[in-house]
């Protein structure tokens, strides 16, 4: 018997803390079940290496893949129960024969069949057996008798079974060694028989202590007898950690005849655990139909339904609770996409707003712009011409002057001599002089980006003598904001046609002529904005 010194966890922990130990080793059970399916092959390939004539050694192997079966599963089991009473009787060993049927009632038992298990244990003759054989066929009668009188749960006949059930355990104690696990374990069974849960859990509580040498499958049945007890002493919380730790031996030790599980799933149905109760008592079912527990399919059968329909009533009512949570969101997220709908066509009207603004805001600063451009320009020109005309008045003053003195001393001669002096083409040129130089002093850059727009053959710039001549000189007053063609010619002293042919010949050399004008409009004026 393999035996494992099982780290326990604390009957202190929180029940929803050993819960979710229990589902980890749920799953983790296929890796259980892989090593004892790996333990079971080795000894298969041993068997089928040992020679058949040796008796002893086969025995001994069959014995080890029974005791690998028999609370795994049933049926193989049997085949190897029988092939350990075949060989006992190849050996002419009616003492080993005897105990492969203690094996077979033990299976008979955990497969619910007490006729069979009865009919079986009745072909042993203890006598023919040791004292360990005896122990252990004193304690699976004692396994029948209380089993049987708990199925049947008479008023007549259960008193009777567990009469004769406690007078096995008592053989067994008899026979056991003082301080064995099995005299602990046994003792503690017949105290918890007489209803002496105190010291029946004193005893069982022994071989739980910290590092105890027992086997899983053991530890796995004490703590389910321990986990009764407290539930029957109204210990429930205590009793159900406890039948959490059978559980997880039991998965441990991969026994598929259990009791935990289906009695885990039974009082965590009691109370309100649904979900889990449903979800254990499933595996309980697997289980058992696995090892082929015609008893345990029974129990669980008859409170399946019971906990099925729960679960159905639970999950119908998780869904029309989660329904109503779905309905709730979906009618808040359909709030909140009509807001951002309303939200994004608000936005879509402010930018729209704000780019009608913006485009407002550019015009009003180009406005701005040309305003104190045209203040600058009026303010240069005004000043200059200001200053220009003060020195014509002077000068008429002058010739007005001089024309009375003449006039009043009759010198007609000197009069006409004083007029024809009067030069209107210098003049002229000095009102250009002074145009020029006050444009270029607000436009410096006019020329280089007036020939900016022609290529290097057709470029126009103003000879050594010059400021400005005519051609650039047309387009600074265009510039300066005089378009008309007709104002330009008296400005120029030219005739309106000669006008138009100077801009049409001038626009025509020009890379972009549709955007000539504009380009020379587009020349901003220096220190206009400080």
């Amino acid at each position: 018997m393999l035996l494992l010194a099982y780290p326990s966890i604390s009957i202190g922990a929180g029940t929803d803390t050993l819960l979710t130990a229990l589902k980890i080793e749920i799953s983790r059970k296929n890796i259980y079940d892989d090593q004892k399916q790996a333990r079971i092959h080795r000894l298969k390939q041993l068997q089928h290496t040992t020679p058949k004539v040796d008796y002893a050694k086969q025995y001994d192997l069959c014995l080890k893949l029974y005791d690998e079966y028999k609370s795994y599963q049933y049926d193989s089991a049997y085949v190897y129960v029988n092939k350990l009473k075949e060989i006992s009787v190849s050996m002419n060993d009616m003492s080993r024969a005897y105990y492969s049927q203690i094996k077979l009632g033990f299976i008979l038992l955990s497969s619910g069949m007490f006729k069979e298990t009865f009919d079986s244990m009745r072909k042993v003759d203890p006598k023919m057996l040791n004292d360990s054989m005896k122990v252990e066929y004193y304690f699976i009668m004692y396994r029948c008798n209380t089993d049987l009188a708990k199925y049947n749960n008479d008023k007549y006949f259960t008193p009777n079974y567990l009469k004769i059930g406690n007078a096995y355990i008592d053989s067994a104690i008899k026979l056991s060694k003082p301080g064995s696990v099995d005299r602990i374990y046994y003792t503690g069974l017949k105290h918890v028989g007489e209803n002496d849960n105190n010291r029946g859990s004193q005893e069982l509580n022994k071989l739980l202590v910290p590092n105890a040498q027992i086997s899983m499958h053991l530890r796995a049945m004490i703590t389910c007898s321990l986990g009764q007890i407290y539930i029957n002493s109204d210990k429930k919380e205590e009793g159900t950690k406890l039948l959490v730790q059978s559980a997880i031996a039991d998965i441990k030790s991969s026994t598929k005849e259990t009791v935990a599980l289906f009695t885990l799933a039974e009082q965590l149905y009691k109370a309100g655990n649904i979900k889990d109760a449903y979800s254990f008592i499933q595996l309980a079912k697997a289980d058992a139909d696995f090892y082929g527990a015609r008893q345990r399919k029974i129990q669980i059968g008859a409170i399946l339904p019971l906990v099925a329909a729960e679960e159905l009533s639970h999950s119908e009512k998780e869904k029309h609770t989660i329904l109503t949570y779905l309905l709730a969101i979906t009618a808040l997220a359909s709030l909140v996409i009509l807001f951002l709908v309303m939200i994004y066509k608000q936005l879509g009207k402010l930018k729209h707003k704000e780019r009608i603004i913006e485009d407002q805001n550019v015009q009003l600063k180009d406005i701005n712009y040309k305003l104190v451009e045209d203040a600058h320009i009026k303010e240069e020109y005004i000043g200059q011409f200001f200053k220009i005309i003060s020195g014509y008045i002077l000068k008429l003053e002058k010739l007005k002057m001089s024309i009375d003195t003449k006039l009043s001393i009759k010198k007609y001669d000197d009069i006409r001599l004083i007029v024809n002096n009067i030069n209107i083409k210098k003049e002229r040129e000095v009102l250009y002089y002074s145009f020029d130089h006050i444009f270029l002093k607000i436009f410096p850059n006019f020329i280089s980006v007036f020939n900016s727009q022609f290529d290097e053959k057709d470029q126009i710039w103003p000879h050594e003598h010059e400021v400005l001549n005519t051609d650039l000189r047309i387009f600074a007053l265009i510039r300066m904001g005089i378009n008309d063609n007709e104002t330009i010619a008296k400005i120029l002293e030219y005739s309106v046609n000669t006008i138009y042919v100077y801009k049409m010949r001038i626009k025509a050399k020009s890379k972009n002529p549709d955007q000539f004008e504009q380009c020379i409009m587009d020349i901003k004026a220096v220190d206009t904005i400080e």
